[in-house]
């Protein structure tokens, strides 16, 4: 079993920027690939970006492509969301995951462990 811990998540004026940390419990950080989900109210949990078990490939959601990077630190079973240029839209709870040994893993059924959340909130 995996536990992830997501910080990092607050308020802020669009146009602002935020990052956020994904904290891993286990001792194979390094096979796991990692993703980034987003829920709004009322609305489908969306994928938002993810990065391989190897970190040599990277996808990202036509919404946020350009403004958010995803990385990764495998000595301190880390992975993070840099968002830019923050819009209202983006305004969600978002959930880091993980699956073993995944590459193009961009479905939340996909992914074998989640974490908690951290709410972001973007006004305008």
């Amino acid at each position: 079993q995996v536990q992830l811990v997501e910080s990092g998540g607050g308020s802020m004026q669009a146009g602002g920027s935020l990052s956020l940390s994904c904290a891993a419990s286990t001792s194979t950080f390094s096979t796991y690939a990692l993703g980034w989900f987003r829920q709004a109210p009322g609305k489908e949990r969306e994928f938002v970006a993810s990065i391989s078990w190897r970190g040599n490939t990277k996808y990202y959601a036509d919404f946020v492509k350009g403004r958010f990077v995803i990385s990764r630190d495998d000595a301190k079973n880390m992975v993070y969301l840099r968002m830019n240029n923050l819009k209202p839209a983006d305004t969600a709870v978002y959930s880091c995951a993980a699956v073993p040994f995944g590459v193009e893993v961009i479905t939340p059924v996909g992914y074998d462990y989640w974490g908690q959340g951290t709410r972001v909130t973007v006004s305008s």
